[in-house]
C-alpha cells in the first residue's frame, strides 16, 4: 500500500511528485518563493470584505460600507500582484499546467479578481446602496472562490511539491 492510496479520487495524485523533493518557485527571494507570502493579504482583504458588509447588512452603520470599500479596493491590488507572481510560476511550470489543480486554482483566482473589480467599481460612488443584495452577494462568491482556490493551491505546493524549497529540488519538471 502507498502513502497515497487513502487520498479519494476527487484528489490527482502522483507517486512520483509525492515522493520527489520538488521544484522551486520561479518567483523567488533567496529561494523564498513570493506568491504564498503575497497571497496573505488579498485574501485577509477579500475575506475582511464578507464580514464587513456582513456587519453593515446588520448594523446598517456606513462605517461597515466604507470599511468594505477600502477592503475590495486593497484585496484588488494585492491581488493583482500575488496575480502576478503566480501566473509567471504557472507559465515557467510544466507541473503546474499539467495538474487540475493549476487549472482549478487560476481560474477560481481569475474569476475571483473580476468578480472583486466589478463589486469594487459599483461601490466606488456610493458604497452603502451598493451592498444590498449585490455586494454581499460579490463578497460571498468571491470569499469562496478563494477558499476553493487556496485548497487547490495547496494542493499545488504539499502534493504535487511546487513552489517548495529545498537542496534536492529541480529547476524543470
Amino acid at each position: 500500500m502507498t502513502q497515497t492510496s487513502n487520498i479519494p479520487p476527487l484528489i490527482e495524485i502522483n507517486e512520483g511528485e509525492y515522493q520527489d523533493s520538488g521544484i522551486p518557485s520561479t518567483v523567488a527571494i533567496a529561494g523564498h518563493p513570493l506568491h504564498p507570502l503575497i497571497v496573505t493579504f488579498p485574501i485577509a482583504f477579500l475575506t475582511g470584505a464578507l464580514g464587513t458588509d456582513l456587519g453593515y447588512w446588520l448594523t446598517s452603520d456606513p462605517f461597515w460600507a466604507r470599511a468594505s470599500l477600502w477592503l475590495i479596493g486593497a484585496g484588488f491590488i494585492g491581488g493583482i500582484v500575488a496575480a502576478l507572481t503566480g501566473m509567471l510560476d504557472f507559465l515557467r511550470i510544466d507541473r503546474v499546467r499539467k495538474r487540475r489543480a493549476g487549472w482549478v486554482h487560476m481560474v477560481c483566482n481569475v474569476v475571483a479578481l473580476s468578480l472583486t473589480l466589478i463589486n469594487w467599481v459599483t461601490r466606488w460612488n456610493n458604497p452603502v446602496d451598493a451592498i444590498l443584495p449585490l455586494g454581499l452577494i460579490l463578497s460571498l462568491i468571491v470569499a469562496s472562490l478563494l477558499g476553493i482556490s487556496g485548497w487547490y493551491g495547496a494542493e499545488l505546493i504539499y502534493r504535487h511539491k511546487v513552489a517548495v524549497i529545498g537542496v534536492n529540488s529541480r529547476r524543470e519538471d
